[in-house]
């Protein structure tokens, strides 16, 4: 029935053939929303300020607009249309029916939150959220061919400078063809004409050369009669009386009143309100509008103005062609008194009250003088940073705006704000458009959209914020260059590295770890599998990925592990815990598999789940864990279940003992849904409490300062009482919208960056790509911070291509390889689409701004459950895909993605050998020093670095590595080629567990070797004491 209701519509519809948008998908955590009575959504449409798709009503609320109150407003009372759009977050429109080139558009582009409901979306700029009553619309309206004895001429060209009709007439009611006629009839004039949906003008002759237009230039339907067009933007539908008249203009000209004749209207000038008092008539748009915030009434008085003029605050009040009413605190664009009796039109609700008139405006002051700012002029000095003036750029006639990125700064847009934005985001233009519009992009932008430079007068629009300078006009863009320093250097080296094909896969893994067996086991959504004979858990032996019979054990999951998290233990066995699952028993689940076997050799080991020994205290879906000092497991966030209510807290395992020990965090309830697998690293600072009590133990869990990133924001947590000690600055996100996120379901990844002997510098903190609410807009950038320098913020550094879903994979060389995701979309089935297939180096060695290398691309789209993990000769594994996005046959987009390709970076590329060592004590304590025996084949122990990394960040799911990928570079010294190695001083730089040790050999690293830093110092190896598993020992 649906179907058949859309395509009845699309029969009666007034528009020409629009051509329908692909929209964007919900995302899995949205609700549909129920609308009054049978109004439905019907997607996002182009609008135009100068020719709008539904004229027939409007109002604005810059502080309640709701969907719902829209609907309200075009369906209540005389109104009574089929068609309820709302724009601009705060503006809403009626009709029944489309003004011709009205167009269906993604429905991503409609993404501004309405002013009274932010969880609805009111349209956009130019663009708006149309919803249907399920009613027919009516005919479509007419060009009226005749009334009585007048006769229509057809469309004729107008302008506000020069009217082609001298006089503009005030009507009794709104605007009609039939309400102008009568009050031009009754003034005494021959000609009469509508423009602009409810102006009405009168005249004896056509003054100054208009002419006809083509009939579809007035396509505006009046604004008391739907059925009717009333002219158009600087268009008049023209009608000529052909009888004899009854009456003759006013001497003079007369003033402009309907029907009035002898009427006489003027200024108030007493009995207002406060200390309200009149100023003058002055001239409006000789050089633009001189005033902003419009408010039209039919029934407009001198009182009604001010008082609503005085709801916002403003100073100045004025009434112009009887029923606009405008505020603002001074007039604009050199605005300049004219006669007094040049305000000759009676207001629409007071036929003695002088209400401006044609262009003119009656003003009234609360301050008792009237401040006029000049002609606004181009900002071409003084301006921020090395920013450069270039010219007036014109939008291209149909298709794309010049540049992707938009901000609407309705009251506060200036030069200097939008260029200080663009700058701070890496865009190196920036265009000013309409006043209010500030535009971020690229110069190569302007080529491949079709912007041209045109006269430097069309742009003549004055800045909302600072109304002295321009600010573009309509479809003008007042466009300044960077000239100073490239903002972003992307670096194309000439050996970039190269995917390869490594094996194929027995099913889609969501999670990829790398035992100290040197194989990778991998984990999907066993229940939920598309395979019904999967066992979930597989684990792949690298030396044999020439036999594929022979490369893959088949391991065994006794839960769907889907969207859980994993990290390595510090225990004698480097066990693999995962925590969490899909729903029911699976959320609390609790799995553990001691890595065995050897290369070549078949291990025996499984996965060991018991739910009704083992499990966690809270059921969760998408948590994230994390390694502590003290050596016991942080899990924190979460859902209780799939798309299920959240679960904003945080617990530890071991579960320490007595009751319940979980403690919420009312941040994760407040950003819901928005922060799942929130990032949690271990910062090197902070106290080590020691206590014997439950809640000193629970203290224990948690003994120095973490980090928490969710969603866009960070804090850093006390130790003791789990208060925030520090509230980070909010996560920079897209150019054009702060709430644009990093965590789960916009998706970035998150990564600590090196540490380096003696460890004195603080540490920072790195996090590429993310997504935008809504329209899901793919970030293209990286930030990074110190959390905990003083007054901390953050450093915006540009990618080259968007990417949402990305995974990050922390390189022995302390490089940072970023690859996989979209370039637009967000986390989840069906949900993304452009895949990024280019990876990308980041050195935090260079530069900021100069840190990004471009590699080499695959021909695999890598989605949605997409990894990249650190393998131990020194290649990064690349697997998995599981977009589930579908052509309208049932036919795959993108397919379920089995292959497995690692990367071989550069360092790897260039045709060295890479150096062997040779270790013997592996089990190291904290600040204690190791020999190893080094045989290098470029360099010398000179220019040898030495790296560990954290076994920790060998896990990885949804581009969430568990701890935060941490790297360290200790201190070292060599004697010939033996080298004593002292290991990190405390926890708190190191927390405990497993680490690959890499020798670098200039560029070039070695085979890893396992060591194990700080013990077990929480006796993870003994636990659990349960029958149904094996615990390897402390």
């Amino acid at each position: 029935m649906a179907v058949f209701c859309f395509l009845a519509l699309l029969s009666v519809l007034s528009v020409t053939s629009p051509t329908y948008a692909s929209t964007l998908p919900v995302s899995n955590h949205a609700h549909r929303r129920d609308l009054p009575g049978n109004w439905v959504a019907y997607g996002c449409w182009t609008d135009n300020g100068g020719a709008r798709t539904l004229s027939s009503a409007a109002y604005t609320s810059t502080t309640a607009m709701t969907v719902e109150s829209c609907i309200s407003f075009c369906s209540t009372g005389s109104n009574s249309y089929v068609y309820a759009g709302a724009e601009y977050a705060q503006e809403c429109y009626c009709g029944n029916s489309f003004t011709a080139g009205a167009t269906n558009v993604s429905l991503s582009d409609c993404n501004m939150h309405c002013t009274g409901n932010p969880s609805e979306y009111c349209g956009a700029a130019d663009r708006l959220n149309v919803y249907w009553s399920g009613a027919q619309p009516p005919p479509s309206p007419i060009t009226v061919p005749n009334v009585g004895n007048w006769a229509s001429l057809g469309c004729y060209n107008d302008s506000a400078a020069s009217r082609a009709l001298a006089h503009g007439t005030g009507v009794t009611g709104s605007v009609s063809v039939e309400t102008c006629t009568t009050a031009c009839y009754n003034a005494g004039y021959p000609l009469a004409g509508v423009e602009y949906s409810d102006e009405c003008y009168c005249g004896s002759t056509i003054d100054h050369g208009s002419g006809p237009t083509p009939l579809t230039d007035c396509d505006m339907t009046c604004a008391g009669n739907s059925s009717e067009f009333c002219g158009g933007p600087d268009r008049l539908n023209l009608y000529n009386y052909t009888s004899t008249l009854s009456t003759v203009p006013p001497s003079g000209g007369g003033n402009n009143n309907a029907g009035a004749g002898t009427t006489t209207v003027s200024p108030v000038t007493s009995g207002l309100p406060g200390n309200w008092t009149y100023a003058a008539c002055y001239v409006d748009n000789a050089n633009g509008r001189v005033l902003g915030n419009e408010h039209d009434d039919s029934a407009m008085t001198v009182a009604s103005c001010i008082s609503y003029c005085s709801s916002g605050n403003f100073t100045i009040a004025a009434i112009e062609y009887s029923v606009q009413c405008f505020c603002g605190d001074y007039l604009m664009n050199g605005a300049a008194q004219a006669l007094a009796s040049d305000c000759n039109m009676a207001c629409g609700g007071s036929t003695t009250e002088a209400c401006g008139g044609p262009n003119r405006l009656s003003v009234y002051t609360s301050t008792g003088s009237v401040e006029v700012l000049p002609v606004p002029t181009v900002q071409n000095t003084s301006l921020p940073g090395q920013w450069q003036y270039q010219g007036c750029l014109a939008e291209p006639s149909t298709g794309a705006r010049v540049f992707p990125y938009e901000l609407d700064w309705t009251t506060n847009n200036t030069v200097d704000a939008c260029l200080s934005q663009c700058a701070a985001f890496g865009y190196p233009v920036a265009g000013l458009e309409y006043g209010e519009q500030c535009f971020c992009g690229d110069i190569t932008d302007i080529t491949s959209n079709g912007g041209t430079y045109v006269s430097g007068s069309d742009c003549n629009t004055p800045c909302s914020g600072d109304p002295i300078h321009l600010c573009g006009g309509g479809n003008r863009l007042s466009t300044y260059y960077w000239n100073g320093a490239p903002m972003n250097v992307w670096n194309t080296p000439t050996n970039i590295g190269r995917y390869e094909f490594l094996i194929g896969g027995l099913v889609v893994p969501l999670i990829a770890t790398v035992g100290i067996n040197n194989k990778v086991t991998f984990l999907e959504k066993y229940g939920t599998s598309e395979y019904d004979n999967s066992t979930g858990a597989y684990e792949l032996d690298l030396s044999l990925t020439d036999n594929y019979l022979l490369a893959w054990r088949e391991m065994h999951i006794k839960s769907d592990v889907f969207c859980s998290g994993s990290i390595i233990l510090p225990d004698k066995g480097a066990r693999q815990i995962n925590v969490g699952g899909w729903s029911l028993d699976s959320t609390y689940g609790v799995r553990l598999y001691t890595p065995d076997g050897s290369p070549g050799v078949n291990g025996t080991n499984d996965w060991e789940e018991n739910v009704n020994e083992l499990t966690l205290q809270r059921g969760r879906w998408y948590p994230t864990a994390m390694m502590m000092p003290n050596g016991s497991i942080l899990v924190v966030g979460g859902e209780t279940g799939s798309n299920a209510s959240p679960q904003p807290s945080l617990e530890i395992l071991p579960k320490p003992p007595g009751g319940d020990t979980v403690i919420t965090l009312d941040y994760l309830i407040r950003t819901d849904p928005n922060n799942l697998y929130p990032f949690l690293m271990v910062l090197p600072s902070g106290r080590f409490f020691i206590g014997e009590e439950q809640i000193t133990r629970m203290r224990r869990s948690i003994n120095r300062r973490d980090l928490s990133g969710y969603y866009n924001e960070a804090r850093i947590l006390d130790p003791v009482t789990f208060d925030t000690v520090t509230v980070l600055p909010n996560m920079p996100g897209a150019v054009n919208n702060f709430l644009a996120g990093r965590t789960y379901p916009m998706e970035g990844s998150a990564m600590l960056l090196p540490q380096h002997a003696p460890y004195t510098d603080p540490i920072e903190i790195l996090i590429c790509g993310g997504s935008t609410i809504g329209a899901a807009v793919a970030l293209d950038n990286c930030i990074s911070i110190a959390p905990e320098v003083a007054n901390a913020q953050w450093t915006i550094e540009r990618m080259p291509s968007k990417r949402v879903m990305p995974c990050i994979v922390t390189l022995p060389d302390g490089t940072y390889m970023i690859l996989n995701g979209a370039h637009q979309g967000v986390a989840g089935f069906g949900l993304a689409s452009d895949p990024n297939l280019g990876a990308l180096l980041y050195d935090p060695s260079k530069p900021v701004g100069q840190r990004m290398f471009i590699l080499n691309n695959t021909i695999v789209a890598r989605l949605y459950h997409s990894e990249a993990t650190l393998l131990p000769d020194g290649r990064v594994l690349v697997s998995g895909s599981d977009p589930q996005t579908y052509n309208p046959d049932g036919t795959a987009v993108y397919p379920e993605e089995m292959r497995i390709e690692v990367y071989i970076p550069p360092y790897l590329n260039q045709g060295f050998r890479q150096p062997e060592f040779t270790i013997t004590e592996t089990d190291w304590s904290l600040g204690g020093q190791y020999e190893i025996t080094v045989t290098l084949f470029q360099g010398t122990t000179g220019s040898m670095r030495i790296s560990l990394i954290a076994g920790k960040t060998s896990s990885s799911t949804h581009g969430n590595v568990m701890s935060g990928g941490r790297i360290i570079f200790p201190e070292f010294s060599c004697s010939g080629t033996t080298c004593t190695i002292t290991a990190p001083p405390n926890g708190y730089v190191c927390p405990p567990g497993w680490h690959q040790l890499f020798v670098l050999d200039g560029p070039t690293p070695s085979h890893s070797a396992w060591v194990r830093i700080g013990g077990d110092p929480a006796k993870l190896g003994n636990w659990p004491n349960y029958p149904d598993f094996t615990t390897p020992g402390v």
